[in-house]
């Protein structure tokens, strides 16, 4: 299924990326065996100006080791809290649509965090609130800041995270802001003509999106998404892949049956392996966490019980039921088998009306919002607004590892120990996943898997 969401304007533009079983083995069955990203440019502050800038089960290697901590937040907690919660309640205004399900937590928070640090009275509180920064917005940004650093210095994984404001070339901006923005996120202000040529400048951002997601992510920001009142674009873009620290074997990979959320059986490619992975059964439902080379990075599974329906799970889904999950996880000998799959964004999923059913209502209303700490004009009709939110998702898990890509814009405007048997994890029904930093607990990307044919 395809999904995407796009958060235009003539106010603040924020793009990100979105796209929006009885497991039995054969009776005798035996498991078988089956860059780095550019560092943040640091700006010096200065005066408001105009936008510039087989067979038997075998030992597994693996980085996992039985019994592992799960890992704390540390200096960047405040955002991975923050993220994490934001990113979980958006899933339940998600869940609804009907298919396979693709989006990045992180990439929609970073894309609002950079709108939030201009963002002042009533609307700075609601967007603080949503995006459940904590009563320190300069510890928030600061532990934004010490997460996305820390990506660009890990050598094991291709991670690449890019933001930028664009800003219209006849606006000034707030230097305190761009200093902001640039400091802590990496994301210096390129000038653009959108008043003159709104449609030039929707081509050329969707270009950059999609060269920094290595064309997995294209058109996020739709025909009708920039127009002549847009004055401003805060756009993230979210690049991920990574191999399995033990890959699955591709000769040991088969067709066999998937029943769907819709109790339609189906026949997919199923991968399979018996590996170290950390396990765990926790009211019933079956935790899987595979990891990736280099150990900080792992896709947790979430497979619910064969008599419950993955929408009764996905109701229950905030970040304590999650961490109550990782908390659980510890190293065990497991048979997988896992479908191959592919989620690829459509048409950019809009994000407005979710944000405002999570009370981040004034920073859409034309004349009321207030981002003057990004650009303070005198005349009231060019003070900015947030018009729209787009998000588009890619995600692709194959024998060999995963590769996952996200992009976020907001738009804006002018007013006018082993056992001696394996668990077993057959993911042959419907299940959640979600991609995440191990050393932070944040969750880069998250969906499920409804039919994986789809």
């Amino acid at each position: 299924m395809r999904r995407t969401t796009l958060l235009t304007a003539p106010a603040l533009l924020a793009l990100g990326a979105l796209t929006a079983c009885e497991p039995t083995p054969p009776t005798g069955a035996t498991p078988d065996s089956v860059t780095t990203p550019p560092k943040a440019p640091t700006a010096q502050p200065s005066s408001p100006t105009s936008a510039q800038p087989s067979a038997k089960p075998k030992p597994a290697k693996s980085d996992i080791a039985p019994n592992t901590p799960i890992a704390v937040a540390g200096p960047a907690e405040t955002a991975v809290k923050a993220s994490n919660g934001f990113g979980l309640t958006l899933y339940q205004q998600l869940k609804s649509k009907e298919g396979n399900l693709a989006f990045s937590p992180a990439s929609i928070s970073v894309a609002l965090a950079m709108t939030y640090a201009g963002a002042k009275t009533q609307t700075g509180e609601e967007m603080a609130a949503t995006l459940q920064t904590g009563p320190d917005a300069k510890a928030f940004h600061g532990a934004w800041a010490t997460q996305l650093s820390a990506w660009q210095q890990d050598k094991d994984v291709e991670i690449a995270v890019a933001n930028r404001l664009f800003g219209d070339k006849k606006y000034s901006f707030e230097a305190p802001y761009l200093a902001l923005t640039k400091d802590h996120y990496g994301a210096p202000l390129q000038p653009v003509d959108f008043a003159g040529a709104p449609e030039k400048q929707r081509v050329m951002i969707n270009g950059w999106v999609a060269e920094q997601t290595r064309d997995r992510i294209k058109d996020l920001i739709p025909p009708e998404g920039v127009t002549g009142d847009t004055r401003m674009a805060l756009v993230n873009a979210i690049y991920f892949k990574a191999k399995w620290a033990e890959p699955f074997n591709e000769k040991v990979t088969k067709d066999d049956t998937f029943t769907t959320a819709a109790g339609t059986k189906v026949t997919t490619p199923m991968m399979s392996n018996t590996t170290f992975a950390k396990y765990a059964e926790v009211d019933g439902v079956q935790l899987m966490e595979l990891g990736y080379q280099g150990g900080r990075f792992a896709t947790l599974f979430v497979l619910p019980a064969e008599n419950q329906k993955i929408g009764d799970l996905e109701t229950k889904l905030d970040a304590a039921l999650l961490a109550k999950w990782t908390g659980a996880l510890k190293g065990e000998r497991t048979w997988i088998r896992l479908p191959k799959f592919k989620i690829e964004p459509g048409k950019a999923v809009e994000l407005s009306d979710p944000l405002k059913a999570m009370g981040m209502k004034q920073a859409f209303v034309r004349g009321a919002a207030d981002f003057t700490g990004i650009t303070n004009p005198q005349n009231p009709e060019d003070r900015l607004f947030v018009e729209k939110v787009y998000h588009k998702a890619f995600v692709a898990m194959d024998e060999a590892g995963t590769e996952a890509a996200a992009a976020t814009a907001v738009m804006m405007g002018r007013a006018g120990g082993v056992p001696a048997e394996p668990k077993t994890f057959h993911a042959d029904r419907p299940f959640l996943f979600f991609i995440r930093d191990t050393t932070t607990s944040l969750v880069m990307f998250a969906g499920r898997i409804v039919d994986p044919t789809k």
